[in-house]
């Protein structure tokens, strides 16, 4: 007995190493990439990088329009994605019958489909069919449809998970199941819905392939949402593929672009806890 809880023992030590060893290592991996970018494109960011207009194809100047037209396009596919993807999540747990298996099927099959291939759907849909050509509002559109699936699914997980009692007591209370899903479940459930809204907007902030397709190349100020605009992973690709001379710029706007994600994901994670106290408050 004493031999078989030894074993067990050394088991579980060995497991909670190569654990710490696997968290050590990315957080390292992380540690080094961020060092890189900050390295070497630290001696360019200033207040007037972020509000000058590029120069010298982007090897000099500022990000003002390109920041603009990325934080528009966001805006776009996070105002479409978000009310969607919660409501089908809510279907999909509260209100669906057989269809959900298909239903998850399919959003499994998009979030697996590469960026290039919604790049080329949003570019013959939105682009031509809808007549939008290359603008801000064709690529935030596009990138909605690749948010999608993640944030549903990690909403419908996050709804699933709470307990039936909460339903079973909203139901003898007398609630309505659009009360319970409105003021009980939702509000439970914005940890989950704060979780995929993070997964989506890390996918579309980073995205290139989508974007050249759809938003397009202009690094001029947009002046409304049917221009074209450039997103600041498209601008850095830009940088380092097709003009010599600019890993430098690319890598002062890799660094503002990682700014950005976390400054979005700090956003979601503080309104998701908001949201949760709000309910125990309740």
């Amino acid at each position: 007995m004493r031999l078989e809880r030894d074993r067990h023992s050394a088991r579980d030590t060995l497991f909670g190493v190569v654990m710490f060893s696997v968290a050590a290592l990315v957080m390292l991996t992380l540690a080094w990439v961020l060092y890189d970018i900050v390295r070497q494109g630290v001696d360019m960011w200033s207040a007037s990088y972020l509000l000058d207009e590029p120069a010298n194809a982007g090897r000099s100047g500022g990000i003002a329009p390109i920041l603009v037209a990325t934080l528009a396009i966001l805006a776009v596919a996070l105002a479409v994605a978000l009310p969607l993807g919660v409501a089908t999540a809510v279907w999909l747990v509260e209100f669906s019958g057989v269809q959900a298996g298909r239903v998850r099927l399919a959003l499994d099959a998009l979030a697996g489909v590469p960026s290039i291939v919604f790049g080329l759907f949003g570019s013959a849909f939105f682009g031509v069919f809808l007549g939008l050509g290359f603008s801000i509002l064709s690529g935030g559109l596009t990138l909605a449809c690749m948010a999608l699936p993640l944030l549903i699914r990690t909403t419908e997980a996050g709804l699933a998970a709470l307990p039936n009692d909460w339903r079973r007591g909203g139901a003898a209370l007398g609630m309505s199941r659009t009360s319970l899903v409105v003021h009980v479940l939702l509000p439970a459930a914005a940890p989950a819905i704060a979780a995929g809204t993070m997964l989506g907007v890390g996918r579309a902030t980073a995205e290139t392939a989508a974007l050249i397709f759809t938003s397009g190349y202009v690094d001029r100020m947009p002046g409304s949402l049917f221009d074209s605009g450039r997103s600041l992973a498209v601008h850095i690709y830009d940088l380092s593929m097709n003009v010599a001379g600019g890993d430098r710029a690319a890598y002062a706007a890799a660094g503002v672009l990682v700014v950005l994600i976390v400054s979005i994901n700090l956003l979601a994670t503080a309104l998701g806890e908001r949201w949760s106290r709000q309910l125990a408050r309740a």
